[in-house]
């Protein structure tokens, strides 16, 4: 793949341009992943406004709002990267409570955040419906490849290096599941948009020879 340099400005307007230009009756879910480092919720929060200004309502919600509880979360310990891999994402509760309501023929009915990991139990966060044509965009890590339906995915791709200057000591533990993330589910492959993001002022768009 090789790097088309663009500003961050242009990126959030281009995407929202191709988000906005889907049919306007149709739900759009949208998912921006990356590791924590390559703040993929920072980028999702600037799609908002630009989306509301060409008509779309949005919700925003973030993957770690489905978390599952710590007591199957943190079975094999608090720093075990394929559990963080394999367990930490209620994958189910995400296509269940966000997803699949947002299918063609679905009830457009959204649960924004389901569990508070800080004391670990639910959240107690109603329900909100998205009206035809609103878009919701999904944040998190490690997303791709689980099965989500997401009709743009977007990845925050870093360097190997780039990711481990970023992460803090105390979060090291999980730069195996990102190794093993890159190796299985190939994220800059499976994403339809991929960012490049080593140097958080230079960001580039990695596009297809």
């Amino acid at each position: 793949m090789r790097a088309r340099p663009i500003s961050w400005d242009v990126l959030v307007e281009d995407l929202a341009e191709r988000i906005a230009g889907r049919p306007r009756e149709e739900w759009v879910r949208v998912a921006v992943d990356g590791a924590p480092p390559a703040r993929p919720g920072w980028l999702a929060d600037g799609l908002v406004a630009p989306l509301r200004l060409r008509g779309r309502p949005v919700l925003r919600v973030s993957a770690g709002d489905f978390l599952r509880p710590a007591s199957l979360r943190l079975e094999h310990g608090r720093t075990d990267p394929d559990a963080f891999y394999e367990d930490w994402l209620d994958v189910k509760a995400l296509r269940r409570e966000v997803l699949e309501p947002l299918d063609p023929g679905g009830s457009g009915r959204v649960l924004p955040a389901l569990w508070d990991t800080r004391v670990d139990r639910a959240y107690r966060t109603p329900y909100q419906q998205l009206p035809a044509g609103g878009v919701v965009v999904v944040d998190g890590t490690l997303l791709l490849g689980r099965g989500l339906g997401f009709e743009l995915s977007v990845h925050v791709w870093l360097s190997a290096g780039a990711l481990e200057r970023g992460t803090p000591e105390e979060e090291r533990w999980r730069l195996p599941a990102y190794a093993r993330y890159e190796r299985e589910a190939r994220p800059q492959r499976a994403a339809d948009v991929v960012v490049r993001a080593d140097h958080p002022e230079r960001p580039a768009l990695l596009v297809g020879e």
